[in-house]
């Protein structure tokens, strides 16, 4: 006997007339067990937990750029205060001088000294 004879041999079923010799084996719908459903169930709860923190580290970086940038906002505008205030003091004894009232005055010259 050759090897295909011997494997029509062990197919081979208690056929009728009218038959069909061909059979198709259906294959068990193969399903997860309980175990494997829970382990699948935390990796992907781990996927998630892990995407989670990845977003939050993103914001907290972005706060803290964005803090930096504030406090840096303050600072500029604290300078350009008192860079205005300065501006009106020097601006000011340049008016007071060459005012009609300063320009009518008299100057007076130290008589003396006291001792």
């Amino acid at each position: 006997m050759t090897y295909s004879s011997t494997l029509a041999l062990g197919r081979q079923q208690n056929l009728s007339r009218g038959q069909n010799s061909v059979s198709f084996v259906r294959t068990s719908d193969k399903q997860l067990g309980p175990v494997s459903n829970t382990v699948i169930l935390i990796v992907l709860a781990c996927l998630l937990g892990l995407l989670y923190l990845t977003q939050v580290t993103r914001t907290n970086s972005y706060g803290y750029q964005i803090n930096s940038l504030k406090q840096q906002q303050s600072q500029l505008q604290q300078q350009h205060e008192d860079l205005t205030v300065a501006s009106a003091r020097d601006q000011s004894v340049d008016r007071v001088a060459s005012s009609a009232q300063a320009q009518s005055m008299t100057q007076v010259a130290p008589s003396g000294t006291v001792n």
